[in-house]
């Protein structure tokens, strides 16, 4: 069942803020700009859809929107409930099939992950799409908990200091508009406007990822410290790792969050409350 129209009015403010306060600060949506959704079925790419089609009626320049599923050959993939959801709510829309499932499960070594390979298989049909399209960039549906394990990934198992930009230049321009808002914000917004979330069983089926690691690791710190996850995306932008030039105050603030005391910076990790 949907949630209360005014809930759903509610949390679709709080989002288009956060999505608003990121454009600005990396300059992603231009006018003019055609824009290509990468939409998996997933909560966070349908989220992303119909904030960016709430953002259109906001902002007081024009942008178009395209979504373009990817259909990866996965048996039993419901593409049609996808298709007729996007026709039935007016979605401008573009299915592609590529058969990446069979590849991938034959070029991966047993007891090894598809992520890989899949993700840059993805990336590169999503590319020829979005050029194929006429489309300025291509929005991915990643949000700040993404971000934070994303971080935490690439410290802990390949040693480098490496996150999500929030916007990558390119032929076709890579952007997040998602960057600042809440995976918990995104899943209860997905459920109020009723979009058919549809499962992955490629990476669903692989238990003990990495990712999955992080996103708990984090969860449990987050109980304890509200503001980590803040902290961190605030950490990347004044690192140069989300845009150059980062202000990692100006993060916090967009976030809704106070930065910390210099004696809390060099003390050890300390609970500092999120606003209500």
């Amino acid at each position: 069942m949907n949630a209360p129209s005014l809930d759903r009015d509610a949390l679709e403010g709080r989002l288009l803020d956060r999505l608003s306060k990121a454009n600005k600060a990396f300059g992603l949506i231009a006018p003019g700009d055609k824009i290509m959704v990468a939409l998996s079925g997933g909560k966070d790419s349908w989220a992303m859809l119909y904030l960016l089609q709430a953002y259109r009626r906001r902002v007081p320049f024009d942008f178009s929107l395209v979504a373009v599923n990817l259909d990866q050959g996965h048996p039993g993939f419901p593409v049609e409930i996808l298709r007729d959801h996007l026709a039935a709510e007016g979605f401008d829309h573009h299915i592609v099939y590529k058969d990446t499932h069979t590849v991938v499960k034959e070029k991966t070594p047993e007891g090894k992950t598809f992520c890989a390979l899949c993700s840059r298989m993805r990336r590169g049909i999503l590319h020829e799409t979005a050029r194929e399209l006429g489309c300025r960039s291509i929005a991915l549906g990643h949000h700040r908990d993404d971000v934070a394990q994303t971080l935490l990934l690439n410290v802990f198992f390949s040693g480098r200091m490496r996150g999500m930009p929030a916007r990558l230049e390119g032929p076709v321009a890579v952007i997040r508009p998602l960057v600042y808002c809440a995976e918990s914000d995104l899943a209860a917004y997905c459920e109020a406007v009723g979009a058919p979330i549809l499962p992955c069983n490629l990476c669903g089926s692989q238990e003990n990822l990495q990712r999955q690691e992080m996103k708990a690791l984090l969860n449990t710190l987050e109980a304890r410290h509200p503001q980590i996850k803040g902290n961190m995306l605030a950490a990347l932008n004044g690192a140069g790792l989300m845009t150059e030039g980062g202000d990692p105050d100006a993060t916090l603030a967009a976030l809704g969050l106070q930065p910390p005391s210099a004696e809390a910076a060099d003390g050890p990790l300390i609970q500092i409350e999120s606003p209500s």
